[in-house]
């Protein structure tokens, strides 16, 4: 079987995590297929419940996450991640079969960084994704570059101004 093909966009990508939050495990199983070609493990979770138990263990790079599900729904998981400082910068992509202004608005009010709607276009899928990876991955180099900086100036000797 030949190497998956991969755009000079997909090298510059650091491996990542995605978690992947659906109660329905054909949606899943085509979400993973789809995310197959891209360098990244991907881990599930059931529920809005289950993916709340899974953020912490896991701290995934991304979260793809189905709006209607048992137990909690994806706005609420979202608006609860997006509370947390710690979790708070991790990108999340909803993906719904509610197409309705109303609940668009509710996802972005929940924090939401991008939407889907069902049925899921691979192409769009994966463009949003590795858009949504590279925006997390070069804000982490910037924090990373900013603090070594901070460390630099803390260290330099004060010189006399005059």
């Amino acid at each position: 079987m030949a190497a998956p093909v991969r755009s000079s966009n997909d090298t510059h990508l650091p491996r990542s995590t995605i978690l992947v939050v659906d109660d329905n495990p054909p949606n899943v199983e085509l979400i993973q297929a789809y995310l197959e070609s891209m360098d990244c493990t991907t881990e599930v979770a059931v529920d809005g419940v289950d993916a709340l138990a899974k953020v912490p263990k896991v701290m995934p790079d991304l979260i793809i996450l189905d709006v209607m599900m048992p137990r909690m729904s994806g706005f609420e998981v979202c608006r609860k991640l997006k509370s947390d400082a710690r979790f708070r910068d991790i990108p999340i992509l909803m993906i719904t079969a509610l197409n309705e202004l109303g609940d668009i608005e509710r996802g972005v009010e929940s924090g939401t960084d991008d939407f889907l709607t069902k049925p899921v276009n691979k192409l769009e899928l994966l463009t949003r994704v590795k858009s949504l990876l590279r925006v997390r991955h070069l804000k982490g180099q910037l924090e990373r570059t900013l603090a070594y900086l901070h460390e630099i100036e803390a260290n330099e000797p004060r010189r006399p101004q005059g």
